[in-house]
């Protein structure tokens, strides 16, 4: 009999009086069974959230470095358990998820050291005018107060990691919410914070449904909303508490733009290759996957087929295979999604290359070419494995077409030339620029976010904690400087 996995209450195991299973989209065993906290239990971890404000903005950087620390080097050492479950709840194939516990301890060590070296301040000499003599102003930068976030299933471990990591980092109380389908590894991340030094009640992993979120999120206990996931619920949250501060991951539908410098065989081979793992890796289940492949007209009859036989190549199947690449969707319903938008383009005159075949949760990687532009293909985000492939004249005509969404999160510009690296920067109406290779690109570190309707804010440790804070003067008078 499969044990319920509690969850983490003011940095204590508790259980509820509900249950649910996680079960695998691959082949549908029940991987665990969570308990689902009372609504009494919500209120005791953010009450104890609250109470604990003062007490952790005041920990001494030293101690909640150690704790980042200390879940970083955990992670390594339970680095094929957790890939493991990753694979199991989610249909990720074990080697990207090997990957993502990867990311994920990068996330916590970044964390650590940004700990040390916080202070977000600095010292501003006032006497630039009279009335300022002797005086100086020192700025630091203090918590907003307890973070709500809110991840999402794709990236079940590491998503949950830029949410907690930058608040302990900064000393705000965090109260993280998983994904319903994917909880596992969130809880997993509450196993190591038990092993810390951390204050009692600043932190809580909540298994709760998506039901009891609007109550969450109207708390006005917790004034900073860290949110991952569709543009829909994400601005939902936003337009509901206008006076919180909302940073908000949402969707995309990447671009990668191969320009008419970037022409050799070896040039064309790498772009391929790139944009069919990246228009496919974790089932096209990632906001920066390639969805879109804007190829310049000197080179796309080249390119075409060597996009659709790297694609082609991409092995499907068995999530606990390491020798798979594809695995697949989070349920059969997100793979029947994907169906129907497939099938409306080619009925709407799309020309399907390769793909367009679903089996259960998996969908064949597809290629398709002629996508009319008022279909949902072109125009949302698909979330799976499917690439469009379209011809422009020109540089100008491609990054127009990179713009003519309503995303903008990140892009892909496959040239050599450097003035066109610093045009695409300045025309591409998306929060990052990756040159050389496709959108799928992220470091940790990194400034994260997008414009548009891709999102308020960034994510990326050390700008996450700017996020959580704000800036609070104290100026000193009497001064002889």
């Amino acid at each position: 009999m499969t044990s319920t996995h509690a969850f983490w209450l003011a940095g204590r195991q508790a259980t509820g009086e509900a249950a649910f299973d996680v079960t695998s989209p691959w082949d549908g065993r029940l991987v665990g069974r969570v308990s689902v906290p009372t609504e009494a239990q919500v209120e005791e971890a953010v009450a104890a959230a609250h109470a604990v404000i003062d007490e952790f903005a005041a920990t001494p950087a030293h101690v909640r470095a150690a704790a980042l620390d200390h879940v970083s080097k955990r992670l390594v050492e339970r680095t094929e358990e957790i890939a493991q479950l990753i694979s199991a709840e989610n249909g990720k194939p074990i080697k990207w998820a090997r990957g993502e516990v990867g990311r994920a301890v990068s996330v916590f060590r970044f964390a650590a050291e940004e700990a040390r070296r916080f202070n977000g301040g600095e010292a501003q000499r006032l006497d630039t005018d009279a009335g300022g003599q002797g005086r100086l102003a020192l700025t630091r930068r203090f918590p907003k107060g307890v973070v709500l976030g809110i991840a999402p299933f794709n990236f079940p471990l590491n998503l949950c990691a830029h949410k907690i990591a930058p608040a302990i980092a900064v000393g705000a109380p965090i109260i993280l919410k998983p994904a319903p389908a994917t909880p596992l590894s969130g809880l997993i991340l509450g196993e190591l914070l038990a092993e810390t030094d951390l204050p009692a009640g600043s932190w809580s992993v909540l298994t709760v449904p998506n039901e009891q979120m609007p109550a969450l999120v109207k708390d006005e206990r917790l004034p900073v909303i860290s949110f991952t996931g569709s543009d829909k619920v994400g601005y939902a949250i936003m337009d509901s508490v206008p006076r919180k501060h909302c940073t908000l991951e949402l969707g995309g539908n990447g671009a990668a733009v191969v320009l008419a410098d970037f022409a050799s065989e070896q040039d064309l081979d790498w772009a391929a290759t790139r944009i069919a793992t990246f228009s496919n890796y974790q089932g096209g289940q990632s906001c920066i996957s390639v969805q879109r492949v804007i190829a310049d007209a000197s080179v796309y009859d080249r390119l075409l087929p060597k996009i659709v036989a790297a694609v082609e190549a991409q092995v499907t199947g068995d999530p606990s295979d390491s020798a798979t690449d594809v695995g697949p969707l989070v349920s059969e319903d997100a793979a029947k999604r994907v169906e129907y938008w497939v099938d409306e383009a080619v009925q709407g005159g799309a020309k399907l290359l390769t793909g367009g075949k679903r089996d259960g949760a998996t969908y064949a990687p597809t290629v398709l070419t002629d996508v009319p532009a008022d279909v949902n293909l072109a125009c949302e985000e698909v979330f799976g494995p499917v690439l469009t492939v379209t011809k422009a004249d020109g540089e100008d005509e491609a990054f127009a077409a990179v713009n003519d969404s309503k995303y903008g999160l990140q892009a892909g510009v496959f040239t050599h030339d450097l003035q066109t690296a610093f045009r695409a920067h300045r025309a591409l109406e998306v929060g990052g620029v990756i040159v050389g290779d496709v959108p799928s690109y992220r470091a940790d570190q990194m400034p994260y976010g997008g414009a548009k309707q891709s999102g308020v804010g960034r994510e990326g440790v050390a700008f996450a904690m700017d996020d959580y804070t704000y800036e609070r003067v104290l100026v000193l008078t009497g001064l002889a400087m």
